[in-house]
């Protein structure tokens, strides 16, 4: 068994949190007072438009052991997550959302997983009885789809919560994208791990700020992030239809010269025309999926701006 002693970071992307951050506090101290080991909470407030960095602010002043790092606005939760991973000082990492559907009971067990061995402790979410049926339903087509598409394995029902090694956090550190996916970006690196099983709780404060429309389109980021298959799709399907048509052409030839010339519908005509259309307009949409992804790279604009911080010394 592999022997450590350090630092442990819980890392946590705040938007609007006011109601239950407070809650969230009393709930995760006393079980990172039993693991035996020193540690920091670091709170990004993620353009907060309630009073969720004031609150953090007061908490942090009252707490040497909580840091808050506040950004100009709302770059969005992957934006904040990044954050804190560029911040967190940890030998072991592991992000928490603050509405208490990560279970604080859980942190002790990755921690023992951490102290026996493993670079990742993965958090696998066996139920999510707190979500409602369509939600669910999403999530499992999603994961199956990504799964397939992506050129590394994801693991499926497995969020931000988990426990990554500071070597990890280090080879992430090094990823340079604007358009972050953190799910992909976690699993890229490798290295060895395990997994807990967990049910999700309910919300306790709050609802979701993930509505479907907005999970849809995060689905679009994990997939045109890691694999090209969309595009690849379009070359099989290209030539499908070359084939397709080639043999409707012979076939209409070989027709035409043994029984005449019939005189051609045009609703049929129109409706090809449509079909086929209707194919290039979702060619072209995929292919400004990945022109836009290459758009944002190639702006180097950061993926956050920050606007203050507290509980950090003067080098940080």
């Amino acid at each position: 068994m592999q022997e450590r002693s350090g630092l442990i970071s819980i890392a946590v992307p705040c938007f609007n949190e006011q109601k239950g951050i407070r809650h969230f506090v009393e709930t995760l101290t006393p079980v990172l007072e039993t693991l035996g080991h020193p540690y920091e909470i670091l709170f990004v407030d993620d353009g907060s438009t309630d009073d969720t960095l004031a609150i953090l602010t007061v908490l942090a002043n009252a707490d040497p052991r909580l840091k808050v790092i506040g950004l100009t606005r709302n770059f969005g939760k992957e934006a904040a997550l990044t954050a804190a991973l560029d911040f967190v000082s940890g030998d072991a990492v592991i992000p928490m959302d603050a509405d208490l559907q990560d279970p604080v009971e859980l942190v002790p067990c990755m921690v023992a997983r951490w102290e026996a061995g493993a670079e990742i402790v993965l958090a696998h979410r066996q139920a999510r009885p707190g979500d409602s049926a369509a939600r669910r339903w999403a999530a499992r087509r999603f994961y199956r789809i990504i799964s397939r598409l992506s050129a590394i394995p994801i693991p499926a029902d497995v969020g931000d919560f988990r426990l990554i090694d500071r070597k990890v956090v280090e080879c992430v550190r090094q990823l340079p994208e604007k358009t972050r996916f953190m799910k992909g970006i976690l699993a890229w690196p490798g290295f060895h791990s395990e997994t807990l099983e967990f049910t999700r709780p309910p919300r306790q404060t709050g609802g979701s700020k993930w509505p479907l429309w907005k999970l849809f389109n995060f689905a679009l980021d994990g997939i045109f992030s890691f694999s090209t298959a969309p595009l690849r799709v379009w070359t099989y399907l290209g030539v499908a239809l070359s084939l397709f048509s080639l043999g409707y052409l012979l076939w209409v030839m070989g027709k035409t010269l043994l029984l005449g010339v019939d005189v051609p519908g045009y609703a049929s005509t129109l409706s090809v025309i449509l079909f086929f259309n209707g194919i290039i307009l979702i060619g072209l949409g995929i292919l400004g999926e990945y022109l836009g992804r290459v758009f944002v790279e190639v702006k180097g604009r950061p993926v956050y701006l920050v606007k203050s911080t507290v509980g950090f010394d003067t080098k940080t």
